[in-house]
């Protein structure tokens, strides 16, 4: 790699991506039709700052207030850039649909490869609880100003299952579709926040002083330790930096996925990063009152600051644009997760893999895992029918599960040294430096989410993520001995005649 930037591999000339999966062992089943935008267009569509930031505005509130938002968000987009930057070079060795589990276990070993899948798929189906979860706290909202609807759990969680219901059949109609939709969501997001920012900037006769945006803590967790407060305020930021490993998850329909795929991590990130950065200090300069925002009857602290700067008619207008942002994230995650969910599927390591791996013959899209995705999302979110805290709940049990399966790929390709054969797109020198303190980092709020977040610890404030997490670990422990002889990687353990089977499985 040239000593400049990684940036220089970008002009590596396409390679034939279908003859480099088959080389990896699968035979190209799914319809690569997208191209380099579309896959960057997918991962910064899962962000999403107009659903993390948004939903779990209320939460950083309560936890540090505005300084830990915007330094905590400053500060965690730099430690998430060294996870994308790492995973990135990882995903151009190996741009499959299986993406974080398949890395490890062709770079550590069978075990290593099925904990890491388990765990990315645990966090990608609460992903999708947590997103369509929050769409519909903020469909709720806007039903509120307009038409005064009083949002009710049992409410709410009816238009959940229509989000879903929505989000399922979009993803039925093909790749093609849904790249379209996500290229769409790059510029709504972009131009909502200028919207969104510039309205709360110019609209209302009271801001904020600076020292007020970027120095104010508050602390209403009920826990003392100002440092630990601060620690679990983290949650805003890391929640919403999750999900760019779906440009891995689609490089097998993505034209030059060895580079683009690669790319569209690093550059949903920062993207993400900067935009995040304004929409947070747009928001927090034009709360008129803290406390009632926190209690907003709207039950969403951000349509409330909305409705206080801007009025009714200006606030539902703006809801609108952070409700439709959410539903284009929703649907990429469901994209995402229903090809990691073909992928695990295609080596045997779920129960009713033959089903799930099947491919439609006329969309050559995997059908069965789109709607196992959206079911197991409904259940995640069924506690939230009874625990006013079960939101908060889904969304660490997104960022404990995905998270550490960014770092595990990363850690073993630093393990791995010399044998680690790269793809085109490489970091070069700074690959030790930027991998372990993505490994750090990841190691870090991997702890710091299994914490209790509230004071004191009751059964409705308990967090439930780490159960999740244990649960998950267990399940897929006692899964291994039932599925461990038929689980396999075909380019790790010889081309597994599987595979012929599968192709010829397009249902």
């Amino acid at each position: 790699m040239s000593r400049t930037a990684w940036s220089a591999q970008d002009q590596a000339p396409p390679r034939d991506e279908e003859q480099r999966l088959r080389e990896l062992g699968y035979q190209p089943v799914l319809a690569r039709r997208m191209g380099g935008f579309g896959n960057f267009a997918i991962s910064f569509s899962v962000i999403s700052i107009l659903s993390g930031c948004m939903t779990l505005y209320g939460f950083g509130l309560s936890t540090g207030g505005p300084a830990v938002m915007m330094w905590g968000w400053a500060g965690v987009g730099l430690f998430v850039l060294c996870v994308g930057l790492a995973l990135a070079e990882v995903t151009s060795a190996y741009p499959t649909s299986g993406a974080l589990y398949y890395m490890a276990d062709r770079l550590g070993g069978r075990r290593w490869g099925w904990y890491t899948g388990w765990l990315n798929l645990l966090g990608l189906l609460g992903a999708i609880a947590g997103i369509d979860y929050g769409a519909a706290l903020f469909t709720g909202a806007f039903l509120n100003l307009r038409f005064g609807f009083a949002p009710t759990p049992g409410s709410t969680f009816v238009i959940f299952l229509c989000i879903l219901l929505l989000h399922a059949t979009l993803n039925l109609f093909g790749v093609r579709l849904v790249s379209v939709l996500n290229s769409i969501s790059v510029w709504w997001h972009l131009v909502g926040v200028a919207v969104i920012v510039g309205a709360l900037a110019i609209v209302p006769d009271h801001h904020q002083s600076p020292s007020f945006v970027f120095t104010e803590f508050v602390n209403d967790t009920g826990w003392a330790n100002p440092f630990y407060v601060a620690a679990i305020g983290l949650l805003l930021a890391q929640y919403t930096f999750s999900g760019y490993d779906a440009s891995a998850h689609l490089s097998e329909e993505t034209s030059n996925a060895s580079v683009t795929a690669a790319r569209g991590i690093v550059r949903a990130i920062w993207v993400s990063w900067l935009a995040g950065f304004v929409l947070l200090a747009g928001l927090t300069f034009a709360i008129q009152d803290y406390a009632g925002t926190q209690q907003s009857a709207t039950g969403v602290p951000p349509a409330q600051i909305l409705l206080d700067a801007l009025g009714t008619a200006g606030a539902s207008a703006l809801l609108l644009v952070v409700i439709v942002a959410q539903l284009f994230c929703g649907n990429a995650e469901v994209a995402a997760a229903s090809r990691m969910v073909f992928a695990f599927s295609r080596d045997n390591a779920l129960p009713g893999s033959s089903l799930w791996r099947r491919v439609s013959r006329r969309t050559q899209t995997p059908v069965p895992a789109v709607w196992l995705s959206v079911s197991v999302a409904a259940l995640l979110a069924l506690p939230s029918l009874y625990s006013a805290t079960a939101y908060g709940a889904v969304t660490a049990i997104n960022v404990i599960g995905i998270t550490p399966a960014y770092a595990i790929p990363i850690y073993l390709r630093l393990r791995a040294g010399k044998r680690f054969q790269p793809g085109p797109w490489q970091l070069g020198r700074w690959r030790k430096p930027i991998g372990w303190t993505a490994v750090s980092w990841v190691a870090f709020v991997t702890v710091l989410f299994c914490l209790p977040q509230s004071s004191p610890i009751t059964v409705n404030s308990m967090n439930y993520a780490s159960i999740a997490l244990a649960v998950v670990l267990v399940l897929a422990s006692v899964w291994w001995y039932v599925a461990r002889r038929s689980y396999s990687t075909p380019a790790a353990y010889g081309n597994a005649r599987e595979q012929a089977e599968i192709a010829e499985g397009i249902v």
